[in-house]
């Protein structure tokens, strides 16, 4: 028994030797053990981060309608890196158009105030906007009255020979009457702006008229013929309707086109009164009566701005002092040979005026002139309106003070108004940050900037005078309503001209706004230095409290940024900036030109101007304002970041690469010892989405914050291409996307963008 046991060998001994196969293999697997038991385990960490540290699904109302939204305007099956305008904004049934349908909400909005079932103060601004409301939607009492409000009104101006009766008025008597009573200016236009040398003065401005006939200086001649021969379709039913006889009404009608075009004629474009340097004069009332001696200025300019006390040596600003010179010489030839006709054509540019007013005999013969003028303008055709919308905004334009407190305390209240300033604040400070590292501002023009935007007055949500309900009971004792809507309306026109005047009389130490609170344009006015931003316009789909944050930033935080950057149009202008590094500064600018030209136009649109140039930079810079640049120079890093990394890194390379996501959290942290800096941070959202713990998403949308953030951004600019002719400075909208997401390298990073796409470009600008 013992000689046995002396035998058996120790565990350690009866192990292969070291060295031996056996040995290796046993080792090879215990490594192989080891290395799955680390990776599971750093898989089961991540899982869990992912879970428990990821944002979390907003299940709200707001929050829901928001991705229902998301789902309904976009189109998910266009590729991102390649037409992300596509991506967001591209549903099968047309463009969707982000303002206009937001505008439609307010309105609707609105609506649903002023026919709410209220009692109201007798004689209050909010029962006399409701009695006009209701007097405007009233179709049944319109069309009983019929023409006889209008026909009172063409008798009180004398009548016309188109009736037949007609009695040989003073000329500038009749002129004046239509100025002041009825808002109408036939021949020019007169109004109160600012005065060129001094913004918070007053002074009544001449500018040219504004013709309803659509007509341009480089129309083809076919095209300007068949828009008269519309034109002329138009006026005779409106003279027909009015109980004219056709032979007659032809005679008049085809005379009154004819004085349009030879004013038209008369007209330079702004273009080109730019380039001769002068786009006024400042001219006395008596000199402007050298000028254009048909006008009795004084008298009509004096019933036009009462209470406002005229003398012959009162300074106007003039616009077009060739214009008016050529005006007067034709209105002086019809008053010696054709007074009756030069009647008609006042009479009937009145009726045009007065047309919405009017019974649906005259809304039929509009709307089939406007689809008419839109088909030979190339233009697509204009839905239908319905009634309530054109009641909407006329019971706005007369009766907004008292329309702006009641939309403001519905739709804008002071939680609202107080997350949008935290929104408003953190946009700011992101800009001041970034005003540091400009490479081409010196620190004299940096130090100058800075104290810019420290001075700046931000205004949110409506004016602080038309909050004020006890100014509207004032300002609407004047307006009498009745006996028939057509009179109430001309009323509310006498009744705000005189407020419009008196507001410019009185000492205004704060801005006047140029927009209503439900209106959804935000703006930076360079004479006040204040940034406005309406109520409209802070409203889903652009903001809301209890949206994630993502959204905020994207959608209303770059709308905000891009206004801010306003402030320094100047600088980017030749000769703006001489402090500035001018090398560096011009080859940022000629960069970004050569990235916007780089981008193909759709038919029908236009690059633009030096103006939309400036759009476009305010655009790239408001978008990089808005977007915290993830990387942090204090070594901490974004789990979000390496999310969107580790999720590119699937669909490219199918399963994680340890190692691979390892060196890009090392480059993130920035531990790694040798390699590029990280970039400093200098954009709004994700520095406080880094250290924000509550950030959300949008349920069942599979869009990480950031993806959000860009979506909801692209969300804004979501609209049709504006024809060539339009006035509109900005670029073209899928420009207005794809150009500040292609200069955005977060973009491509976060929606995983092979190098070479079209929003993955190969090289990038930086302006601001």
């Amino acid at each position: 028994m013992g000689t046995l046991w002396s035998q058996e060998s120790t565990p350690e001994e009866r192990l292969p030797m070291e060295g031996s196969r056996p040995w290796a293999v046993a080792k090879r697997v215990l490594t192989a053990i080891q290395v799955l038991g680390l990776l599971l385990c750093f898989s089961v960490l991540l899982f869990y981060i992912f879970q428990n540290c990821g944002p979390r699904p907003c299940e709200t109302s707001v929050c829901l309608d928001l991705r229902d939204h998301y789902l309904a305007s976009g189109n998910t099956s266009v590729a991102p890196c390649t037409d992300f305008f596509g991506f967001a904004c591209g549903r099968v049934k047309g463009t969707y158009n982000s303002f206009q349908e937001l505008a439609t909400k307010n309105k609707n909005r609105l609506r649903r105030i002023l026919e709410a079932r209220n009692s109201w103060y007798s004689g209050s601004g909010e029962e006399k906007a409701f009695q006009f409301y209701n007097s405007c939607m009233d179709t049944r009492a319109i069309e009983a009255a019929g023409t006889g409000p209008l026909r009172q009104v063409i008798e009180e101006l004398g009548g016309w020979r188109i009736s037949g009766n007609w009695t040989s008025l003073n000329f500038n008597r009749t002129l004046r009457l239509l100025m002041s009573q009825y808002g109408h200016f036939p021949f020019f236009r007169a109004y109160l702006g600012p005065h060129p040398a001094s913004p918070h003065t007053p002074v009544i401005q001449i500018d040219q008229p504004e013709f309803d006939v659509p007509l341009k200086q480089d129309q083809e001649q076919k095209t300007y013929a068949q828009i008269f021969r519309e034109y002329l379709t138009y006026l005779n039913q409106l003279g027909t309707l009015l109980g004219g006889d056709p032979h007659e009404v032809q005679q008049h009608a085809s005379m009154s086109l004819s004085m349009t075009s030879q004013l038209f004629q008369f007209l330079r474009p702004l273009e080109q009164r730019r380039a001769q340097g002068k786009l006024f004069q400042m001219v006395t009332i008596d000199q402007l009566k050298e000028i254009a001696p048909a006008i009795d200025w004084l008298s009509c300019l004096q019933a036009t701005f009462t209470p406002m006390s005229l003398s012959p040596s009162q300074s106007l600003v003039v616009h077009d002092v060739e214009y008016l010179k050529n005006m007067s010489q034709l209105v002086e030839e019809m008053l010696l040979n054709q007074r009756d006709f030069l009647q008609s054509h006042m009479i009937l540019g009145l009726v045009e005026t007065l047309s919405p007013a009017l019974d649906s005999q005259f809304q039929k013969a509009r709307r089939k002139l406007s689809q008419k003028l839109r088909e030979l303008t190339e233009q697509p055709p204009m839905r239908a309106r319905p009634r309530w919308m054109k009641c909407v905004e006329d019971t706005g334009t007369f009766f907004e003070p008292t329309l702006a407190a009641l939309f403001v305390r519905e739709a804008f209240d002071p939680s609202t108004r107080s997350a949008a300033m935290e929104l408003f604040t953190a946009i700011r400070d992101a800009l001041i940050t970034r005003l540091r590292n400009l490479p081409w501002m010196n620190e004299e023009t940096q130090n100058m900037a800075q104290d810019k935007v420290a001075q700046l007055q931000v205004e949110m949500g409506a004016s602080e005078w038309a909050l004020k309900p006890e100014l509207a009971r004032q300002e609407y004792r004047d307006i009498q309503l009745g006996p028939n809507f057509l009179q109430s309306v001309l009323s509310c026109v006498r009744s705000l001209q005189a407020r419009i005047v008196q507001s410019f009389l009185q000492p205004c130490p704060q801005h006047r706004w140029k927009v209503s609170p439900w209106e959804v344009n935000a703006y930076y006015s360079i004479s006040d230095h204040v940034v406005v931003f309406p109520a409209g316009l802070l409203q889903p789909p652009f903001f809301h409290p209890g949206y994630p944050r993502a959204v905020n930033f994207g959608a209303a935080g770059s709308i905000m940024a891009h206004e801010l950057l306003h402030i320094f149009y100047q600088l980017l202008l030749p000769g703006g900036c001489p402090a500035c590094d001018t090398h560096a500064l011009q080859e940022a600018l000629l960069c970004l030109k050569r990235h916007y030209a780089a981008f193909p136009l759709p038919s029908g649109t236009w690059g633009g101007d030096s103006l939309t140039f400036l759009e476009n930079a305010a655009d790239v810079g408001g978008l990089a304002i808005a977007l915290q640049d993830i990387y942090r120079s204090s070594g901490n890093y974004s789990f979000f970041w390496l999310r969107s990394t580790c999720q590119c890194r699937a669909s490219e390379q199918g399963p994680w690469v340890l190692g691979t996501v390892w060196r890009d959290l090392q480059m993130a942290t920035g531990l790694e010892p040798e390699g590029p800096s990280p970039p400093t941070p200098t954009q709004a959202y994700s520095k406080r989405l880094l250290w924000h713990r509550g950030e959300t998403v949008l349920p069942r949308l599979d869009l990480s914050p950031q993806q959000i953030f860009f979506r909801s951004y692209a969300q804004v600019m979501c609209r049709e291409p504006s024809p060539q002719e339009s006035y509109d400075t900005h670029s073209p909208p899928h420009l207005r996307v794809h150009g500040p997401l292609s200069s955005t390298p977060a973009f491509a990073r976060y929606f995983c963008c092979a190098r070479g796409t079209l929003l993955n470009p190969s090289s990038r600008c930086q302006l601001w």
